[in-house]
């Protein structure tokens, strides 16, 4: 590569504006059929045209949307559209184009050695900045400050030389995202707004004309963006695209972002396996809290919940594995009390009745159930099961109860072995525990058997029963 500005010219290099480098780029995946974000499920036919459309129109770019909805991602993915290699003026804090310097520093140098100047490449990540903005964030944090350090050398306060740069400054040439934009404080936004349309920065007194070359990208919540009026509206109209992100809009797209993005534990010696449908009573238990009247539904429902509850119930099954020395870890329904642990705090009740979070995760949980079990399983090969536990016989089973007394279980009531070895899959002993769970769970719940807990023991008996 070039090292000096005489090479770089004699290599043919161009410059060009960070969004025309970002449209180009686009345009190329966009030709040949790649996203222009990697990794993002349920997203297709939604965000990313509007994204698309908004890379080449070259726009600033809002994100709006609830906790969870891969917002951070997105902005994140979007250095993947940055050039792999850039060039700058050697030793420049704010990136400083060669062909046309910003800073005192990058200017001087330039001027003083012409052809001989140094020259280094950065590569795209030093090219992202990213903040979370909050109440405290400072101008000093987003533009820069007097180094009283370089006061100290004998430096004058009126020398640009002075300044440490701040982070928007610092992504010159490149892309700055920030996070929660509505918490910036009025006056924060009104500095912010000054260097990215003014192109100045005012330090304590003395200004100085920055030129700057960034794409902005933000993030905010739609309340706190469009109800509380906690954005000024110059900012707000710097965006020429909003773009609206959204949660997974059905099951089958839920359980492929879950098991896409969850680090499902490893224990040496134990084979774990996640069964679809335990899978999708995870996903189905995300999708019913966005549903119900007892969640608030205007923090949202993070699709991180699902994900945690996933990794708990993975979890759960190879705890118990360990416990009784079974080789082969398999989720069951009866591990589903664990997620209550995992789910609480990630939703907010709004109800006005007395029934406490354990309650609402417990109920919505056994909705998922009855919905997986309704769609899974036959109702024709349920009706020998039932039969079978009508002669006065009951089933108990438990989390604590190993994989081979299921076994037990299905000689003892042979009518069990049709739907849950066609719901397992497999004529595995962990699997067909599971799938056994699931059938006497979906029994109950739809009405069929009546269930009696104590002592960590699930009791399924016939109906009138007691």
């Amino acid at each position: 590569m070039p090292a000096t500005l005489g090479e770089l010219r004699a290599s043919g290099w161009r410059s060009r504006p960070v969004k025309d480098e970002v449209r180009s780029n686009a345009a190329a995946r966009i030709a040949a059929g790649r996203p222009v974000v990697e990794g993002l499920v349920g997203y297709d036919s939604t965000v990313l045209p509007s994204l698309e459309n908004a890379l080449i129109a070259g726009h600033d770019i809002i994100f709006l949307g609830e906790r969870g909805q891969a917002k951070t991602r997105l902005m994140r993915g979007l250095v993947g559209l940055l050039d792999e290699s850039l060039p700058i003026v050697a030793g420049s804090e704010i990136l400083d184009d060669p062909y046309h310097p910003v800073s005192r520093y990058a200017r001087e140098l330039v001027t003083n050695k012409a052809d001989e100047c140094p020259i280094e490449w950065v590569g795209r990540d030093q090219r992202f900045g990213e903040k979370l903005a909050t109440p405290d964030t400072s101008i000093a944090d987003l533009i820069g400050e007097v180094d009283p350090v370089k006061v100290a050398e004998g430096r004058y306060l009126s020398d640009e030389l002075t300044l440490h740069y701040g982070l928007v400054p610092r992504t010159n040439r490149g892309l700055f995202a920030i996070n929660e934009l509505p918490d910036l404080a009025e006056r924060i936004q009104v500095g912010l707004l000054n260097v990215l349309e003014e192109r100045d920065v005012q330090i304590r007194g003395y200004k100085i004309r920055l030129p700057l070359d960034v794409m902005l990208v933000a993030s905010a919540n739609p309340e706190d963006y469009t109800s509380r009026g906690r954005i000024i509206t110059p900012l707000k109209d710097r965006f020429g695209a909003q773009i609206r992100t959204h949660y997974p809009l059905d099951t089958p797209t839920e359980v492929e972002v879950i098991t896409q993005e969850a680090a499902v534990p490893a224990i040496s010696g134990v084979k774990l396996d996640v069964p679809g449908y335990m899978a999708e009573v995870v996903a189905a238990f995300s999708q019913l809290a966005r549903q119900s009247p007892q969640v608030n539904q205007r923090s949202g429902v993070s699709v991180r919940l699902g994900v945690a509850n996933y990794e708990t119930l993975a979890a759960a099954a190879l705890r118990r594995a360990l416990r009784l020395g079974e080789a082969e870890a398999v989720p069951r329904v009866s591990d589903l009390p664990a997620l209550v642990s995992s789910s609480a705090g990630k939703i907010e009740l709004d109800t006005l009745d007395d029934s406490g979070e354990d309650d609402v995760v417990s109920r919505l949980y056994r909705q998922a159930v009855l919905g997986v079990f309704r769609a899974r399983v036959d109702p024709a090969d349920l009706a020998r099961a039932v039969a079978e536990l009508d002669d006065g016989s009951s089933v108990e089973v438990s989390d604590d109860l190993a994989s081979s007394g299921y076994m037990e279980i299905i000689a003892k009531h042979p009518g069990l072995r049709v739907p849950a070895g066609k719901l397992a899959g497999s004529e595995g002993a962990p699997a067909l525990a599971a799938a056994i769970e699931l059938v006497l769970e979906g029994l109950h719940l739809s009405k069929r058997l009546n269930k009696h807990t104590g002592d960590g023991v699930a009791t399924y008996q016939a109906r009138g029963r007691q």
